[in-house]
């Protein structure tokens, strides 16, 4: 059944089709908004797959034509890794996503959304995320949504539903929110230094805003959608539960008493071989089954812990941070390094400074952006005493990475004070909790040690909640068994001004605005302590980069000199580079950018530049050498490419007969600028060069 129906969302029509394309997918809708439009369907085996996770795949795929371009591959053709903003995008359609499929459901699920238009001013991700909890809810995928999303901008002091991407290069803030109808479930985005208020009623504000489309949803769902599946939630042995808890009791206060990471792991393997062998082999199917049993109840014990005695794993109350220690400096050769570490969690963070032609160029639907600002999170497997293949980063690593970059964007310098392209690498050495947030706070000291004039150092901090039943707790600077067993897992990111970026996910039902309000409160506090360890290390930036770093020098040239820079075919230019070990950016505004391997062969490419440039300048007297001898004078080479004339009347004072008889090919000669005409001629004269001399 073909069905159409819109509903405006920030002055701007959204309109869901469904029953037209893609009709043999288990749930299909057409989102468009303006000239942009995307298909999104959802798709799941009839078959269940114990695979002891929910098997679902988000893809999220911008086809070049939808812009109008023909991607810049060598095949021409989209092919490879996904993009960047494909990756996080599809971050942010699974998040609010997957906490809303039924315990139970293991069928293989994919949601694949083709961005079959884009216009350049409505970014086609919230259409994604809307279109992807459509076409789940009209299918027969036993999914409980429907969830609905909305970005959020703040313009001058007034909130912005759904702004443009010309509204938002003026935006203080690009959030995106998603929320069922009686709560936010999902946040994730950037902000300018904005306060705490600010960022609470911009999230409620966004939640307000996308209530059309929940009831357009369950609308639609309601009229075309189609008989859910059943779900038959995993039966509980509830005998071999009691068995299993019984034999664990003792050892699982054990584990949950052991403050020590790899020790809690050890001791909690233990107990599980330790229980297997006390039960006999007819008393339960498998090992998997004793495993998932063991593993609730300890998630039921560390709960009960913390919400009824007030106990933390390692011990901290629900506010503390734990031990911090910051150095910098630590890598030798490195521009700017920090080791940065919080109980068991560690991050190397090394800054690394380049010329313009380092940016990063990133090829997609608005155009080609040229990014001076990278941020690259590296997770081994080390870190967590693990042991698995090394391919490249993964989705998740690419988030973290692009959340610690936006957290540190809004304090860099511009482009015109600080001309440098900036990378920060993130090393995690060991993780127990918040390595994100560790990347941030290193790489904030790390930028500082290079020498780069950020406005004030940034700090981060991850956020946990546990709620049993109307009992809350709020937990500041989680750790890992802390975020797998609780409900929330809440990114604060800024500095003692505001808050620039923050990232929320939700395990439960959504969390309220008085729950909301408690978690950015206590993350303040939190970060303003992580920023008071920092500054122990390191207070400000350093007054000036590395030794090992580039040294950048600008000057300014007359633009009708910039083809004596480059040369024929860039050969001057090439030659220079070498030559100098520099890289050397021409603008067309004649502003030459140098950026030297040291200070020594800085000044030397300046020099040498200025020389080739100079313009004459009249009444000014230059060493030369005399290029031609004509009858009537001869002409002079006083700058490299500019020539002058010297009239044979002009070679002394008494009357010269021949020019040769003063001058010849070859011969270095003091002139003196005379005059240049409106043709750029120079009028030399050794005359009176001679003359100044005497005086």
């Amino acid at each position: 059944m073909q069905k159409k129906v819109e509903t405006v969302i920030g002055g701007r029509s959204i309109a869901f089709e469904t029953g037209k394309m893609a009709k043999q997918a288990s749930g299909s809708v057409v989102v468009t908004c303006g000239d942009t439009m995307v298909l999104v369907t959802a798709v799941a085996e009839k078959k269940s797959k114990d695979m002891g996770f929910l098997p679902l795949t988000i893809e999220y795929q911008e086809r070049m034509y939808a812009a109008g371009r023909i991607p810049g591959s060598y095949f021409r053709r989209e092919i490879g890794r996904p993009s960047e903003k494909e990756v996080l995008t599809c971050r942010l359609i699974d998040r609010p996503l997957r906490p809303l499929f039924p315990k139970g459901y293991m069928c293989e699920t994919q949601v694949i959304i083709t961005v079959f238009s884009a216009d350049q001013e409505i970014d086609p991700d919230i259409l994604a995320m809307n279109g992807a909890s459509t076409a789940l809810a009209i299918s027969d995928i036993p999914w409980q949504g429907p969830i609905a999303a909305a970005r959020v901008g703040y313009i001058d002091g007034d909130y912005v539903l759904n702004p443009t991407r010309t509204q938002l290069e003026k935006s203080d803030m690009n959030l995106v929110v998603a929320g069922t109808e009686q709560a936010v479930v999902m946040v994730e985005g950037r902000t300018g230094e904005l306060s705490e208020d600010v960022i609470l009623e911009a999230i409620f504000f966004a939640h307000e805003g996308m209530q059309p489309l929940l009831e357009m949803q369950n609308d639609l769902r309601s009229e075309i959608g189609k008989e859910k599946r059943e779900v038959t939630p995993p039966a509980v042995n509830e005998e071999l539960q009691a068995r299993v808890e019984k034999l664990a009791a003792a050892g699982m206060e054990e584990v949950v008493t052991t403050a020590d990471k790899m020790a809690r792991g050890d001791r909690y393997d233990r107990l599980k071989a330790e229980v297997l062998s006390a039960l006999d082999e007819n008393e339960y199917t498998s090992e998997s089954e004793v495993s998932d049993l063991l593993s609730a109840y300890k998630k039921r014990i560390m709960r009960a812990r913390i919400v009824e005695k007030g106990e933390r794993l390692d011990g901290r109350n629900f506010e503390e941070v734990r031990p911090i220690s910051c150095e910098v400096g630590v890598l030798p050769r490195a521009h700017g390094s920090a080791l940065f570490t919080r109980g068991e969690t560690q991050a190397m963070v090394i800054a690394t400074l380049g010329s313009e032609r380092d940016e990063q160029h990133l090829e997609g639907l608005s155009g080609d952006v040229y990014r001076r600002f990278m941020l690259h999170y590296n997770f081994p497997p080390f870190c967590v005493g693990e042991v698995r293949f090394m391919r490249g980063p993964s989705r998740r690593d690419i988030g973290h990475g692009t959340l610690a970059r936006r957290g540190i964007e809004a304090v860099l310098p511009d482009a015109d004070t600080f001309p440098y392209t900036m990378r920060v690498v993130s090393e995690v050495l060991e993780s127990n909790g918040s390595s994100s947030m560790a990347t941030v706070c290193g790489g904030s000291l790390a930028l500082m040690d290079a020498g780069v004039s950020i406005k004030s150092p940034v700090s981060g901090v991850a956020m946990g909640l546990i709620k049993e039943g109307d009992e809350v707790v709020v937990l500041t600077d989680i750790l890992g068994d802390e975020d797998h067993l609780g409900d929330m897992d809440f990114k604060v990111v800024g500095t003692r001004e505001g808050i620039t970026a923050l990232q929320m996910d939700i395990k439960i039902d959504g969390v309220d605005r008085e729950i909301m309000g408690r978690a950015l409160s206590q993350a303040k506090e939190g970060r303003l302590h992580i920023l008071g360890k920092m500054e122990e290390a390191i207070a400000s930036p350093r007054h000036d980069v590395s030794e090992y770093a580039p040294k950048y020098i600008t000057i300014k040239i007359h633009p009708d000199k910039i083809r004596d820079i480059i040369g024929p075919g860039g050969k001057i230019i090439r030659e220079m580079t070498a030559e100098y070990e520099s890289k050397i950016d021409v603008e067309d505004d004649g502003t030459i950018k140098i950026f030297s391997t040291s200070a020594e062969q800085g000044e030397a490419l300046v020099k040498h530049i200025e020389e080739m440039t100079a313009m004459p300048e009249i009444g000014k007297v230059y060493e030369g050498v005399v290029r031609t001898v004509k009858d009537f004078g001869a002409f002079v080479q006083i700058l490299p490419g500019t020539d002058g004339m010297v009239h044979i009347s002009e070679l002394k004072k008494e009357r010269v007969g021949k020019v040769t008889d003063v001058l010849n090919e070859g011969d270095t000669v003091r002139v003196k600028v005379l005059d240049i005409d409106g043709r750029g001629r120079i009028r030399l004269s050794r005359k009176a060069a001679l003359e100044e001399g005497e005086e």
